[in-house]
């Protein structure tokens, strides 16, 4: 039976994992080192700002290690989504980061770049061409929209992944990626299902995710003509269940996972451990899709923030926190126009956690109050000026505004830090969840060699 096997280092590269559960793949036999190097769940700030969401010294860690066995050991290493977002600047971060290591450590191989940042221009083309859709609740695609737009990327299916491998990269980095996609490729370039190979990639995607108890691990795989075999490599196992309910995540239907020419459909999965620590998944399928089509994200940016952070245990207060806050609202916003600040430069949110501070609005138990809450107070600015000016007011207005009943006549705020102001930089929003209409799989991701 046609096979091929797989190791995914770690849910994301930088997030870590025991140098014991790599060594322990490669003594087991593996045809290929992946991992999954970002994702949106951060939030927009990464794709705008174009810095990751690891630390530098986390990930040279990671990809280190990876490196040393891919050229040791003669097998692909391949990582998507560099850098935590795929933009240009994540890619080019990552790409300097293997050429650094190869130099102190004496390796050489051939090295594929793919990139996934979309020039401006291309995607105006295809909103006048009418080749773009919104996705969700999202309006269709306008023109302003990308003028707007820091940084546009298109989610890389498997195809460039299978050129760039076939074309003699030993080393494949990646820029924005369908999180399965590197994984699939790999699988699919060995002549092996798309059910299948699509199926392992979504378990591969998150390291050892589909493995219990939760924790750093290395995933080890294989892909098979009948289904996939789920193992952690360290002290962990991929039970029936554990494996069933990762294949539900990060999806709005937990049976059809829509992918870059189609639809995994687990409908029909069975699941069967195989041994104490692996899982065998079978029955899976692929159903092609009549459109190619790329998804497009990108981060707009809306200014820059500033926060506070306090807490109260006062229960007079507590007990009229809604008025309070208020009150507040309505003394920052008098403030605010005295410094020739119009109420559409800012915005300010107060989130009170111990009191709806998670759910705010949908947060369906109304019963139950703590008896302190603490505050997270939240400008975002026109600009850093304005955000400062307007958290300023916003602290001052917590510490020392009046309410019925009071009877500390000082600040009755405690304010853990000192600033008690700070900045969190800019700010930015997704602005695009749509899919474009390209000519092929290739045409938006680019492949560039080169000799490490």
């Amino acid at each position: 039976m046609r096979q091929v096997r797989m190791v995914s280092v770690a849910g994301i590269l930088g997030y870590g994992y025991p140098e014991s559960s790599l060594a322990a793949a490669l003594e087991r036999g593996v045809d290929m080192i992946g991992c999954d190097g970002g994702s949106s769940d951060p939030g927009p700030y990464y794709l705008g700002s174009g810095k990751p969401f690891v630390s530098l010294r986390a990930l040279r860690r990671d990809l280190r290690l990876m490196l040393l066995a891919a050229v040791k050991h003669r097998v692909p290493m391949v990582v998507g989504t560099c850098g935590g977002a795929g933009g240009e600047p994540h890619l080019q971060l990552v790409a300097q980061m293997v050429r650094e290591i190869a130099r102190e450590e004496g390796l050489h191989f051939p090295m594929a770049l793919i990139h996934a940042e979309q020039p401006k221009e291309r995607i105006r083309r295809r909103i006048r061409e009418g080749r773009t859709m919104p996705l969700g609740r999202m309006p269709p695609l306008e023109e302003g929209t990308v003028d707007r737009a820091e940084r546009i990327v298109g989610l890389c299916g498997p195809e460039p992944y299978i050129r760039a491998l076939d074309e003699g990269a030993q080393v494949v980095l990646g820029g924005r990626s369908s999180d399965p996609a590197p994984f699939a490729a790999h699988a699919m370039r060995a002549q092996l299902p798309p059910a299948q190979a699509w199926y392992a990639g979504k378990m591969l995607e998150c390291g050892a995710a589909p493995a219990l108890p939760k924790g750093p691990d290395c995933l080890y795989v294989t892909v098979r003509e009948d289904g996939v075999v789920c193992e952690p490599m360290g002290e962990r196992a991929c039970t029936p269940l554990s494996v069933a309910n990762h294949s539900l995540h990060e999806n709005p239907s937990p049976i059809r996972h829509v992918e870059p020419g189609g639809v995994l459909d687990t409908a029909d999965c069975r699941f069967e451990a195989v041994s104490p620590k692996a899982t065998l998944v079978t029955g899976m399928r692929w159903l092609p899709a009549e459109t190619y089509t790329v998804k497009l994200e990108a981060a707009e940016r809306l200014g820059h923030r500033c926060v506070s952070v306090a807490g109260t245990r006062d229960p007079v207060l507590i007990g009229q926190l809604d008025g309070f806050l208020g009150l507040v609202r309505e003394l920052v916003a008098g403030k605010a126009r005295d410094l020739d600040i119009a109420p559409e430069d800012y915005r300010l949110t107060i989130h009170c956690y111990g009191a709806n501070g998670v759910m705010a609005a949908r947060e369906p138990v109304r019963e139950i109050r703590s008896h302190e809450i603490g505050f997270l107070i939240d400008v975002v600015g026109r600009d850093a000026d304005i955000a400062a000016a307007v958290i300023a007011l916003a602290r001052t207005s917590m510490l020392h505004s009046d309410f019925p009943g009071r009877l500390c006549k000082e600040g009755n705020m405690a304010i853990p830090f000192s600033p008690s102001d700070l900045s969190a930089g800019e700010v930015y929003r997704f602005s695009m969840s749509h899919v474009v209409v390209p000519d092929d799989p290739y045409e938006m991701f680019p492949i560039e060699h080169e000799r490490v």
